[in-house]
């Protein structure tokens, strides 16, 4: 085994640091080395749950190193985003959570700093972990429904601090600078990913955002975004305010000959043969693709860019898509794409 990539953290607000900062401690390719936040709760935590062997109160002091390969970043949006970019330039691989971004400024701002520098940089979906799910995207690429002329993803929950997210995490959430909008620019984006994935860039966005329920937030809490292409739609919807999950989570994928529905770790697939649907055998992801971690540090000691769901560019679509979204619904009118450079 050649020697592990030196990784440090970025950042510690956004919860999904946890489940892949595991990953990552028990990884034979990778191992932590530092992590920096403002937050000391953090930074304790970090050292007693995972031993850290060094921590930092400013992200500028963990950058000062000249000893590591690449770094996760799991702050806000917006800081997140500009981290990303001062990481890049500095010539460290880039692994950063889902959405992009706040903006798509500073999207453009992350990809073109990667690009810049030849690093890797990857927007990391936990749906692309999922079996069913993955395997769901190959078949549908593969043309197994035959043309792709819808897709539809619902993400709901209660809502972040009802679910019992962290105060780190919920209370950049609740701020549209931070975050860069509610639960529009926090679950709208996985459907956004999914589209952008299979579609491309659509040439409209229509979007429709508001509180409807919570009156402790100022941001939204439930949105609703269509994406128009010259021969699909495509919708994603977001909740913070839903009671149960029968209908979250539950990516669906319609084509001229059959629909992809994937339930949790079931995927299902109805055909002129089968119109109620029958289960599809799910084969197991690969060692290198089980998790973020292993994918990520896979490609950069294979020195293989990062493709799928999880690429750079499938990352600064869906975000295009969001921000036409957020756009949409701040005016009352669809939003054709490309949006102009900012």
């Amino acid at each position: 085994m050649s020697k592990k990539l030196r990784v440090g953290i970025l950042g510690m607000s956004h919860d999904h640091l946890w489940g892949n900062l595991r990953a990552l401690v028990n990884s034979e390719r990778g191992e932590l080395v530092a992590a920096a936040d403002p937050n000391p709760p953090l930074l304790e935590k970090v050292q007693q749950e995972y031993q850290c062997p060094q921590v930092y109160a400013t992200y500028d002091e963990l950058l000062a190193r000249d000893d590591l390969d690449a770094v996760y970043i799991f702050a806000d949006n917006a800081t997140g985003a500009a981290l990303a970019a001062q990481a890049a330039a500095r010539g460290l691989h880039v692994l950063t959570e889902k959405p992009m971004s706040a903006t798509l400024a500073q999207a453009n701002q992350m990809l073109a700093a990667a690009r810049t520098a030849g690093v890797q940089l990857m927007v990391n979906w936990p749906t692309a972990w999922g079996a069913a799910f993955a395997h769901a995207m190959t078949l549908a690429q593969r043309g197994e429904i035959g043309r792709i002329y819808q897709t539809h993803y619902r993400s709901a929950h209660a809502g972040p601090k009802e679910v019992g997210c962290s105060t780190y995490f919920y209370n950049w959430l609740y701020d549209p600078k931070l975050n860069g909008a509610g639960a529009l620019m926090d679950y709208c984006c996985y459907g956004a990913a999914l589209a952008a994935y299979l579609l491309g860039l659509p040439s409209r966005v229509t979007g429709v955002a508001g509180r409807l329920v919570k009156e402790y937030m100022t941001v939204d809490d439930n949105a609703v975004l269509l994406m128009e292409y010259p021969h699909a739609i495509s919708v994603t919807m977001a909740s913070w305010t839903q009671i149960g999950h029968l209908t979250s989570y539950v990516p669906t994928i319609y084509g001229s000959e059959g629909t992809l529905v994937v339930e949790r770790k079931r995927l299902l697939l109805a055909d002129r043969q089968h119109p109620d649907g029958q289960e599809v055998p799910v084969p197991e992801l690969g060692a290198d693709e089980r998790n973020a971690t292993e994918y990520f540090l896979s490609r950069i000691a294979d020195g293989r860019p990062i493709e799928g769901l999880c690429s750079p560019t499938v990352g600064r679509d869906a975000q295009e898509i969001l921000e036409a979204g957020l756009l949409s619904a701040q005016r009352g009118q669809a939003i054709s794409l490309p949006l102009p450079l900012s």
